[in-house]
């Protein structure tokens, strides 16, 4: 459950528990560290929230547009849902009905599990890309000719690369250029393999329940690699992020 702030004494949004898409964004992040602005902005953008708006257009949170936001980002994370499907899912949750969410890998009784197909991820084409980073094509061309972002085969791009774009301009706000990122890109690329080869045997071993335990443990030393690269960073500047 998230746990969002009281609204407290006060007038106008603070006073109706409306809050704004920092504030938001502050009570994700205890759940959800990687989730950016951006991303809460694509998700607008797609029909899963419709934050109320401020006659200055900005835009203020309810506490069950947050929620429903952590139920969406869940689904994401744990289940690699579409997002069409998740609509649909929050959607029938609101209406106090209930959701049944596939699971991955788990052993039916008296049977061995089946093998999963692989995680279907959200997925966002060009146009929607550009429009919720908020940046032009030479842009987009650029950060792709420097490996930030890769397309998928298709054309299009999965939820990841919404979250690279929405980084990629906030370091940009000061002064750190697309071609100063390439070292970040080549340090994941080089942590990325060391988990696959770590994965590797499990994807390849002939009993399927163990193939199907590969997903997990990719997610699970994924989050460990993140948070040992995070570690790392603030040891070497000497800072400690909130």
């Amino acid at each position: 459950m998230l746990r969002t702030p009281s609204g407290g004494a006060g007038n106008g949004a603070a006073a109706s528990g409306l809050m704004s898409i920092g504030t938001v964004l502050n009570v994700l992040r205890e759940e959800f560290p990687e989730v950016t602005i951006s991303k809460i902005r694509f998700l607008e953008s797609e029909g899963l929230i419709e934050p109320q708006r401020t006659p200055s257009g900005y835009r203020k949170f309810s506490p069950e547009d947050v929620e429903r936001l952590g139920h969406v980002l869940r689904m994401q994370r744990d289940h690699y849902l579409p997002l069409k499907v998740i609509r649909e899912h929050v959607d029938a949750m609101a209406r106090g009905e209930a959701v049944q969410l596939p699971s991955l890998g788990r052993q039916r009784d008296g049977e061995a599990a089946d093998e999963p197909e692989g995680p279907t991820a959200a997925r966002i084409g060009r146009a929607e890309l550009l429009a919720t980073a908020e940046i032009g094509e030479q842009e987009l061309d650029e950060w792709e000719s420097y490996g930030l972002i890769t397309p998928l085969p298709d054309g299009g791009y999965d939820a990841e690369a919404v979250t690279v774009a929405g980084l990629v301009v906030e370091l940009g706000r000061f002064g750190i250029e697309p071609r100063h990122l390439r070292a970040v890109k080549a340090a994941a690329d080089r942590e990325a393999g060391l988990v696959d080869q770590v994965v590797a045997p499990l994807r390849l071993h002939r009993n399927p329940q163990t193939r199907a335990h590969a997903e997990a443990r990719t997610r699970e030393l994924a989050g460990l690699a993140v948070k040992l690269h995070a570690a790392l960073v603030q040891s070497a500047l000497g800072v400690r992020l909130p």
